[in-house]
């Protein structure tokens, strides 16, 4: 049976007849050098495999071209042959662990490179099988996936270990994993690169662990560049990782990785990313309140209007388009029924274009408008949306409409459920991945300081001064704390009000807290008036309603020190720092640590 293959489209420029003669050349004996990039077993930093990458010995020409010229000249399965081939006689298997090759399902589906001839050249060096895993790459749409799998499984037969490269990029899929069942899947450079700082990559990794997981798959993160990406990949789970902050790729092999990657690989647990204002509003836009309603010709009289109104009782308004389908503006329901009800009107008005009784100004939205910027609306001073709706538009043709009330509803759904995740006035993390954030603590039996930040008097200073200066002031204790946390490892987040929690894992966390209180309590005197300044204290009136004077607003923080096994659960660490909180107001001091002996007289 002849394998279905189907080439991906490519638009490159002819190849020069030079790159025949190069193609020539690597083909001959010497025409290719070998390069080694070490895997690492992040469990222990050992070196553990290497990818064999190949070169042509005589100029400097991409490989992935070289490839290209093969494939289009039928000799793809000859040169990636050939490449093995000097794969294993350079490569050293008494230091380097196993050989991972790279062979494409172009030339295995062909018949341009069979399972057994693959199998024959790897016996020609004397080693066991098992020693070798051959990387599927795949720059073309595999359609025959059974055919593919039923090849590698003379491979796997034989003892040679799968891999799937690239996973993340280029035709890499879940239907080739589930079918191929490989050993292994990299994961490619687009997915790890700057995890650190990425919750998209973040979340699409976590469920490609979870995948590799059920499946019994282990995964190799590849084009780890970066100290903090290296730290978010090992906390995740995946067990190897490739990339040029362990090694590149080289002649010889690598015996160990770097010593800073050996050394700090395991030091700490690394914040994960977390981006409020995405996380807030995720993707849902005008599309997702399109109502499909009739609309009426702006050469249509007002009789044709009410027939329409007549045959849909529930449209609150009628959309008014030009002969292309523009909207050009909307009729009000209840003001056409008033204007027409009053008496001789429908004999004056009803055979008047339908124009003279709408809405020259519609509030307009196009499908693609996030909910996000649609809910700017609700802010407006034009409130027609919630009688006549709002048009939606596709292209600046009308679509359909949507209502004010699905529009006040959805808003107000994504603004709770957002303020879970991350609080909507300073963008910090809620309760949610707090509470995340303590049980990896806990879990990971590591060692952190959990401190509870709250603000003195606070409730006079929002009296007095009102709610915009108070949001002004909440969002400094946010700048504040973020500014003297370390990013990497020190976690802060937004409980809500005045409350916020850092959890450090900073060395020097008592350093930082003190800065914290002394840049807050320094900066804060600049939101009060000088005359409140001046006396020191805020006038107004306390609980029981009478006159008072308090103190300027100040910063406080009580901190615990949270030790492996100490605390099972993230509410008992949460409660432990209110107690340390409380401690520190009740002592009036800027910082106060609670020991584990303290918590009886919390």
């Amino acid at each position: 049976m002849q394998a279905r293959y189907r080439a991906a489209p490519m638009l490159v420029s002819p190849l020069p007849d030079s790159l025949d003669a190069l193609l020539d050349g690597a083909l001959r004996p010497g025409g290719l050098r070998a390069l080694f990039q070490p895997i690492v077993r992040l469990d222990d930093r050992q070196v553990v495999a290497h990818e064999g990458l190949m070169r042509h010995a005589h100029a400097d020409v991409p490989p992935l071209r070289l490839l290209d010229r093969a494939r289009t000249a039928g000799r793809l399965g000859e040169l990636e042959t050939h490449a093995a081939r000097t794969l294993v006689q350079a490569f050293d298997f008494d230091r380097g662990g196993r050989l991972l090759i790279n062979l494409s399902a172009h030339a295995i589906l062909q018949g341009a490179l069979r399972p057994q001839q693959v199998i024959e050249s790897l016996h020609a060096t004397g080693r066991d099988l098992s020693r070798f895993v051959i990387e599927i790459t795949e720059r073309d749409i595999v359609e025959d996936v059974d055919r593919l799998a039923d090849a590698l499984g003379y491979l796997r037969a034989a003892g040679i270990r799968i891999a799937l490269d690239d996973f993340g990029n280029g035709h890499s899929n879940f239907e080739l994993w589930h079918e191929l069942g490989p050993e292994y899947v990299k994961i490619d450079r687009y997915l790890v690169h700057q995890i650190a700082q990425s919750p998209g990559r973040l979340s699409i990794v976590r469920a490609l662990v979870q995948v590799a997981d059920s499946l019994g798959t282990d995964l190799i993160a590849e084009g780890v560049e970066r100290m903090q990406d290296l730290a978010i990949i090992q906390d995740l789970g995946i067990r190897f990782a490739q990339g040029y902050l362990l090694g590149r790729p080289n002649a010889a092999v690598t015996e160990t990785a770097a010593e800073e990657v050996r050394q700090a690989i395991r030091e700490k647990l690394p914040v994960w990313p977390l981006n409020g204002r995405r996380s807030a509003f995720p993707r849902v836009t005008a599309a997702h309140l399109l109502i499909e309603a009739p609309s009426i010709s702006d050469q249509a009289c007002n009789f044709d209007a009410e027939q329409l109104f007549r045959q849909h009782p529930q449209l609150p308004a009628l959309p008014v388009v030009d002969h292309e389908g523009r909207p050009q503006g909307l009729i009000n329901r209840r003001v056409f029924n008033e204007r027409m009800a009053v008496p001789f009107a429908r004999e004056l008005l009803g055979r008047k274009p339908c124009i003279k009784l709408m809405h020259e100004s519609p509030i307009m939205a196009d499908v693609s408008q996030s909910i996000d910027a649609m809910s700017e609306i609700l802010l407006g001073e034009d409130q027609r949306y919630l009688s006549d709706g709002f048009i939606i538009t596709r292209d600046g043709r009308y679509a359909g409409v949507g209502t004010g009330e699905a529009l006040v509803r959805r808003v107000t759904e994504l603004r709770i459920e957002a303020a879970r995740y991350a609080n909507p006035l300073t963008l910090l993390p809620g309760n949610i991945p707090i509470a995340e954030h303590i049980a990896r603590l806990i879990e990971a039996r590591q060692s952190f300081m959990a401190a509870y930040c709250d603000l003195n008097h606070f409730k006079p200073y929002n009296d007095q001064y009102g709610y915009f200066r108070g949001d002004r002031m909440i969002r400094l204790v946010a700048s504040t704390l973020t500014k003297h946390a370390d990013p990497r490892w020190d976690f802060v987040g937004h409980v809500g009000g005045d409350d916020f929690v850092v959890l450090f894992q900073s060395d020097d966390w008592d350093r930082r807290c003190r800065e914290m209180v002394g840049e807050f309590n320094a900066a804060s005197r600049a939101l009060f008036d000088d005359a409140d300044v001046a006396r020191g204290v805020l006038e107004g009136e306390d609980r029981a309603g009478r006159y008072a004077t308090f103190p300027l607003t100040t910063l406080t923080i009580g901190a615990t020190h949270v030790e492996p096994g100490r605390f099972s659960t993230a509410e008992e660490v949460a409660s432990q720092a209110a107690a340390a909180k409380r401690h520190a107001k009740r002592l009036n001091v800027g910082l106060h640590v609670l020991a584990a002996l303290d918590t009886q007289t919390a």
